[in-house]
């Protein structure tokens, strides 16, 4: 039974210290300008530092150009692709032709990822592909489970698979969508996707023999989202998955937090490592709802262990009696407490509560085990 690559997204480079905190074994980032979340914080000075420090634990690293690129793109292109030969970076992420022809050009040493931006829905493409210097392909999102088994089966044994197993679906096919191009002004094709698919709208019906009688639909109360895609969770499929042999399981998320990371990283690595250990005993509702509390919000980051006092980089406000959980790495069970104290970080003075008014805000409390930097904690609403 081979094992497969968990892959999480980096939109940061302490976003991606904490997916291999919580077990990613690769993550993939955009490069400053030219890939699909151009809004996430992953500048190439980050770039750098998350290669490197990926390298230094044995984790790897695919950057992102997959635009679907306009000749004045490609001067910047070049440029790009020299950078990341430098880097070293693991595998590029790419969706237009004439991009990959510049990444074998002027970066020959990187291996080639055939982003699912380019469609691959068919064997035939996936072979195009790999004869076209493509390591490995990113399966369509449109796909079912026998036309996963079916691509797999009729192409080369060294053509590596890729496929999504948690997160945002886009409303258009495999992404190349334009209503937020229309919508908004912002291509999503270039890499600056308003999400329009994920707005609430005011949806009217209007009979045809009665003009001007409109007649509001409504989803529920928090309004229409008539565009917007049930989210991936393939949690319950993992040992299918792993049997049918895919190489790369992805999650979705470059400009998400690092709660969302670590809750979504550490589900998978436990139900995916559990797997391939005691594949007759695995039992998935141990990670349903794991992912994804909706009791629960981003309470703040471990960022000093070296006191009693334990430091906290908070990203909600934190009050003297409020029930937090630890999310431990390699461990499925949250740890919960209360907080009893709360001390400022600059004074030690003890305090009631903590706004996060600023970025980096900090706070001291004392939390019951020992804990480690890096990790995430989420408070009960």
């Amino acid at each position: 039974m081979k094992k497969p690559e968990l892959l999480a997204p980096a939109g940061s480079f302490e976003k991606a210290k904490t997916a291999f905190l919580y077990g990613a074994d690769a993550v993939y980032a955009g490069t400053s300008s030219l890939s699909l979340r151009t809004r996430a914080e992953m500048g190439d000075n980050d770039l750098e530092k998350t290669i490197e420090y990926a390298h230094s634990i044995g984790k790897k690293v695919y950057t992102a150009i997959n635009i679907y690129a306009w000749d004045e793109n490609y001067e910047e292109i070049v440029n790009q692709a020299k950078m990341l030969e430098k880097l070293k970076v693991d595998a590029v992420i790419v969706a237009d032709g004439g991009v990959v022809e510049i990444i074998k050009k002027e970066a020959p040493s990187i291996d080639i990822h055939i982003s699912t931006q380019a469609n691959i829905v068919s064997a035939h493409t996936a072979n195009f592909w790999y004869k076209n210097g493509a390591k490995r392909v990113i399966l369509g999102r449109e796909l079912n489970k026998e036309q996963i088994k079916e691509i797999i089966n009729e192409t080369p044994k060294n053509l590596e698979t890729e496929i999504f197993i948690h997160g945002a679906i886009c409303f258009g096919y495999s992404g190349r969508c334009f209503l937020s191009d229309f919508l908004a002004g912002r291509s999503a094709n270039l890499g600056d996707c308003a999400q329009s698919c994920r707005w609430a709208y005011n949806v009217y019906v209007e009979e045809h023999n009665k003009p001007g009688n409109l007649m509001p639909v409504e989803y529920d109360d928090k309004g229409t989202y008539i565009f917007s895609s049930k989210d991936l969770c393939l949690i319950k499929e993992i040992p299918e998955i792993i049997e049918m042999g895919v190489d790369s399981l992805k999650i979705e998320g470059r400009l998400k937090t690092e709660y969302y990371l670590a809750s979504v990283v550490n589900a998978y690595r436990n139900a995916i490592d559990d797997y391939i250990k005691d594949p007759k005993n695995y039992d998935f509702t141990k990670y349903e709802g794991k992912q994804y509390n909706p009791n629960f919000e981003f309470g703040g980051k471990i960022i000093d262990n070296s006191n009693e006092k334990i430091i906290v980089e908070i990203k909600n406000k934190l009050i003297v009696g409020d029930t937090l959980e630890l999310i431990i790495p390699n461990n499925i069970k949250p740890y919960e407490f209360k907080i009893e104290k709360l001390w400022d970080t600059e004074t030690d003075e003890e305090i009631q509560f903590v706004n996060p008014g600023k970025a980096g805000q900090s706070v001291k409390m004392t939390i019951p085990i020992k804990v480690e930097k890096g990790w995430i904690l989420r408070r009960k609403k």
